[in-house]
């Protein structure tokens, strides 16, 4: 299992890290939201570009990510354009959805870049190749809002995402029952266990599937996602009880 080393951080060893979302609609709220993430307990934040009422404007966006970059100092950044079909809040055209991670690579500033899977294959692996030539790291993934599938379905995508030579695998899925939520547990030991050679990211989405976003550690899961003000998917709690109840999880004797 090789891990993932951005800015001092080494993904895919120890306790899961904790990314948090900014969630902004305009440039001042997320210009504030990134000062105060400058200084919570977290490890990673995440930009959700699809909040950004102007997130059509790439220029725009891009001149943001790097004043984003500015207040965060040193904490990574994950560069996410998350679609509506996989739970967003506003929606591109799969044409601009490639344009504007193209831009961000060329120009824009960023350390990780979500992609999701099921996009073009050929458009997914140029936008792979141009951002591991550029030194970010790739964040593939895919979320279903409605139900969790089979262990077997679950760890088939994440192979698929590994195949496709993404940096880190994540898959989050919809708990309907706490047997749903099993599922998700035993798909992501099982991946780690017989099939990942990378980090994974798995979750039980909602309330129900909190206990997935606790023991990362345990099951495989290297990043978990907590808030600060506002959540960006269901069941995220704050960064500071994530850490709380993490630091008691740990494996770790110290």
């Amino acid at each position: 299992m090789r891990t993932v080393d951005v800015k001092g951080i080494s993904i895919g060893i120890g306790s899961p890290k904790i990314v948090v979302p900014i969630v902004g609609r305009t440039e001042a709220e997320i210009i504030d939201d990134a000062r105060n993430l400058s200084k919570i307990e977290c490890d990673l934040v995440e930009w959700r570009v699809d909040f950004f009422e102007q997130v059509t404007d790439f220029q725009m966006v891009i001149a943001l990510s790097k004043k984003i970059t500015e207040c965060l100092v040193e904490k990574p950044l994950l560069f996410t354009f998350r679609t509506k079909k996989e739970g967003g809040v506003s929606d591109l055209l799969d044409s601009d959805y490639f344009l504007l991670y193209q831009m961000m690579i060329q120009k824009g500033c960023l350390d990780l870049l979500d992609i999701e899977l099921f996009m073009d294959d050929q458009l997914v692996q140029q936008t792979i190749q141009l951002a591991q030539a550029k030194g970010i790291k790739v964040i593939m993934c895919n979320h279903d809002f409605e139900q969790t599938p089979e262990k077997k379905e679950i760890i088939s995508r994440l192979c698929r995402m590994q195949e496709m030579n993404a940096d880190i695998c994540k898959i989050a899925v919809m708990p309907q029952t706490s047997k749903d939520v099993l599922t998700l547990l035993e798909a992501s030991n099982e991946m780690k266990m017989n099939h990942a050679d990378r980090p994974i990211v798995t979750m039980s989405m909602g309330k129900l599937g909190l206990v997935s976003r606790l023991t990362g550690e345990i099951f495989g899961s290297a990043l978990t996602f907590g808030t600060d003000r506002t959540a960006s998917a269901p069941g995220q709690i704050s960064a500071v009880k994530l850490r709380q109840l993490l630091n008691i999880l740990s494996l770790s004797e110290n």
